[in-house]
């Protein structure tokens, strides 16, 4: 699994449209709010040339990708922190995610309304992020209140984690999200259960007309490219129409399609190579007659950690890898061509893996 990711957004922004087309599927969108209640989840193959380029100089029985988790969750309206709409029922599934796509309308129309009236998109950014803020500082006051009677009962740890919440509410209170603040990866692991939604990873989706993919950003593109420039957040433009064309036809013609519309990418595409940005993962490759499979991991992980993606005893019994980079792989024609080259490489428990490596693990149970 690649990540796994929630889509979020006010009502009638084309939030569940979009979810369709990503994920093929048939969650209910209609011109009304709430038409998700429940949180509609979809497994997405992620997309990766690289593999059919490996798969025709090495011909396996199964090729598998990798893959994202996307939960379409119910349209968040203004006091939803306070149980308006569906309440805190969405906040519990945004919780569960490893990143926050939020859809943002950027395309003007009558026939579908929007729940304030009108287009506003950095207005629609706000509502949905103060929701989430006003949940955070919510979950923040009941753990303050845990950590200060074990800090009071001379608990070091618990001072050291009252420490830093103080900080995150110093940020909330500011109308900030939590991703804003500083923290060491030391810091990280004495919060990990503290689980603020705010803290999460954003990729904006400009949600536009058909008619608009492809051209120069207009306004409203223009004004969420500027929010998520100065957020440090990542940013894709879409168009939940033209996903949605695209998801019904066969892999050799969508190619064909993009072309037409003058596109280089699809919108899955783009939310493959930002989700992975966005959250430092990468890929690396294993092949063989049986099968040629993508796996993720994260950035800087070492060969032991990528071995364990694969089954915790590959991590466990470590011995070391044989590495070939992709590119030497397809310029050489495989592992003979490679090693004839000089290009085969043994690493160790300290090797830091990169992304497209083809790795084969020795290790010992």
């Amino acid at each position: 699994m690649g990540f796994k990711c929630g889509i979020v957004g006010l009502p009638n922004v084309g939030k569940s449209t979009i979810f369709n087309a990503l994920t093929r599927s048939s969650a209910l969108a209609a011109n009304y709010p709430f038409a998700t209640i429940d949180p509609n989840v979809g497994i997405v193959s992620v997309p990766d040339k690289r593999l059919n380029a490996l798969s025709e100089i090495v011909a396996a029985k199964k090729i598998v990708t990798t893959s994202i988790e996307i939960v379409d969750i119910a349209g968040i309206v203004k006091g939803a922190s306070q149980g308006e709409g569906l309440g805190n029922q969405f906040l519990s599934h945004i919780a569960e995610v490893d990143a926050i796509i939020e859809v943002v309308r950027c395309f003007e129309g009558t026939d579908i309304i929007h729940v304030s009236g009108s287009i506003d998109p950095l207005r629609d950014i706000e509502v949905i992020q103060m929701e989430l803020i006003l949940k955070d500082m919510e979950i923040l006051s009941k753990h303050k209140i845990r950590f200060e009677k074990a800090a009071k009962a001379g608990d070091k740890k618990a001072s050291q984690v009252l420490s830093i919440l103080e900080r995150y509410e110093k940020t909330l209170n500011e109308g900030k999200p939590a991703r804003q603040v500083s923290v060491t990866a030391d810091e990280k692991a004495l919060l990990k259960d503290v689980n603020l939604l705010t803290q999460k990873p954003i990729l904006y989706a400009a949600n536009v007309a058909e008619e608009d993919l492809g051209k120069p950003d207009g306004p409203h593109v223009a004004a969420v490219r500027q929010r998520a420039a100065d957020e440090g957040a990542a940013m894709i433009t879409i168009s939940g129409k033209v996903e949605e064309d695209i998801s019904k036809l066969e892999p050799e013609e969508r190619e064909e399609f993009l072309k037409a519309m003058g596109l280089k990418e699809s919108g899955l595409d783009q939310l493959v190579r930002e989700g992975y940005k966005l959250l430092n993962l990468i890929t690396y490759f294993t092949v063989g007659e049986t099968e040629n499979r993508a796996w993720t991991v994260a950035k800087n992980s070492t060969g032991p950690q990528a071995a364990g993606v694969i089954h915790s005893d590959f991590e466990k019994g470590y011995i070391r890898a044989e590495v070939i980079a992709y590119e030497d792989f397809l310029k050489y024609k495989g592992e003979q061509g490679a090693k004839e080259q000089g290009r085969f490489r043994l690493e160790g428990k300290e090797y830091i893996v990169q992304d497209g490596d083809v790795m084969h693990f020795r290790f010992s149970v």
